[in-house]
């Protein structure tokens, strides 16, 4: 056991500073990344001592700062062992985001996603092991989706005023997955548009442009939400085949569909056959207190997508599409439904996530995001910058002043060491939408404070420069 602790610490002792502050760090590091798992126990501080070649003291202050700083439980009598503070396992944003994330910044606010729920997650791993013995007996080949799986979402749909049975369910590899599988299937007229709101969901750009699809914008505002004349005018003019829709606090604005809107749109798409794709990912992140009662979107021209990336973790692969058991079963046929199916593992870690526990893991979220979200908004009240404070979801749609650019503000916050993504990324034409930016409400406070003031610094600075050139 010494000689693996002391290989996962790797050069530790070239750190300038005390040698207990950098065997402290080295510990931290190591078990941040995985190479010192959480729980593992470690030596006694003689052994230590001995297998580091340092004194018994530098071992004692070393494991001192990592107990004060959360990194290392000590029993009397059993040892010490090592762990994830509670810093960071409670909380609703990954860590690594507020480490720069893949972007490279000192804080990355480009992504609306949250951090898995930790205990829970590793609870429902345990159990999802536990229960999988009969999975490993199996071909292990892709199919509609776990038994298990498929009935726990047809009746969660039941339950929330959607009649549905299982085999209306098809199991994906999450939202977009989703989206591709059905986009293959039916988009089959390439001179036909798919009609999109703008602002949309980056993701789902993504995916259409890949399809090589011709896009429709049709606009969606924060405060207002879908102008359904204008949608209706876009239908009898371009004539799409598909729409594509989130009209569950939308991404990014946040707006949310009210009843009379959703029957208004199931109208439109049965006299026009327009096949509607709802995207639901968002709708258990309803922050309102307590949650509303909105309908589905549906009716017979409509397809819901969902997924637990947004409610639950993105690394946890797992979305489906509720539709008629007759497309599912053609769905099914199609060669790219295997690549896009997800592990047995997953879907069975799935299931427990979203079996009895889900209503207490969804209200200790929501009571989370949402004390983010007023803390954000909180600081954007005296920006003097317009908004509209989102019934849910993850993210507020920021509106700059005057001559202010997203793009060019969110270059110089980047070299500010914040990186944040501007409007022109959420428009179907890449051009438009050039005064908005996304901020996503999944940091901490903290991170949120510093970064509003790095943006207000920045908008500053750059309203000043627009100014002179202007002048």
């Amino acid at each position: 056991m010494e000689t693996g602790f002391v290989a996962a610490l790797g050069a530790w002792r070239t750190q300038e500073g005390p040698l207990s502050r950098s065997l402290s760090t080295a510990v931290r590091e190591a078990v941040a990344d995985g190479r010192l798992p959480a729980g593992t126990r470690l030596p006694s501080e003689r052994e230590l001592a001995r297998a580091l070649r340092i004194s018994r003291g530098t071992v004692v202050t070393a494991l001192t700062l990592l107990r004060d700083d959360g990194w290392l439980h000590t029993r009397h009598g059993s040892g010490s062992v090592v762990r994830l503070p509670a810093r960071l396992t409670e909380r609703t944003t990954p860590w690594s985001l507020d480490r720069g994330g893949a972007s490279g910044a000192d804080l990355d606010l480009t992504l609306a996603v949250t951090a898995a729920p930790h205990e829970a997650y590793l609870a429902a791993l345990a159990r999802a092991a536990e229960r999988s013995a009969a999975l490993l007996v199996d071909s292990g080949v892709a199919t509609a989706g776990l038994p298990r799986l498929r009935e726990l979402l047809a009746d969660r749909y039941t339950r929330s005023g959607l009649a549905t049975r299982p085999e209306q369910i098809l199991v994906t590899s999450g939202a977009q997955a989703a989206l591709t599988l059905l986009l293959d299937h039916l988009h089959t007229d390439r001179r036909a548009p798919v009609a999109v709101e703008s602002p949309a969901y980056p993701g789902a750009l993504a995916v259409l442009r890949g399809r090589r699809a011709r896009l429709l914008p049709v606009p969606v505002a924060a405060d207002t939400g879908w102008d359904t004349e204008r949608l209706a005018d876009a239908v009898r003019r371009g004539r799409p085949r598909l729409a594509y829709l989130v009209p569950d606090f939308h991404n990014p604005t946040g707006a949310h569909m009210d009843g009379p809107t959703r029957r208004a749109l199931a109208e439109l798409a049965d006299r026009h056959e327009l096949t509607l794709l709802a995207d639901e990912t968002m709708r258990d992140l309803d922050l309102r207190t307590p949650p509303g009662t909105e309908p589905h979107l549906s009716g017979r021209h409509v397809i819901q997508i969902g997924s637990a990336s947004k409610t639950l973790w993105s690394g946890l692969r797992v979305g489906w599409i509720r539709a008629g058991a007759d497309l599912v079963r053609q769905l099914r046929r199609n060669p790219l439904q295997a690549q896009l199916s997800p592990p047995p593992l997953e879907q069975l870690i799935a299931t427990e996530l979203l079996g009895d526990g889900l209503a207490a893991l969804l209200a200790d979220r929501r009571e989370r995001l949402r004390a983010q979200r007023d803390h954000l908004t909180s600081l954007l009240a005296a920006t003097g910058w317009t908004y509209a404070v989102p019934d849910g979801g993850l993210t507020v749609w920021l509106r700059l002043p005057g001559p202010v650019s997203a793009s060019g503000l969110a270059a110089r916050a980047a070299r500010h060491g914040l990186a944040v993504t501007p409007g022109p990324l959420f428009a179907a034409d890449r051009t438009t939408l050039s005064r908005h930016l996304r901020l996503p409400f999944t940091a901490t406070p903290d991170t949120l404070t510093r970064a509003v003031r790095i943006l207000r610094e920045c908008a500053a600075t750059e309203g000043e420069r627009d100014r002179a050139a202007q002048g």
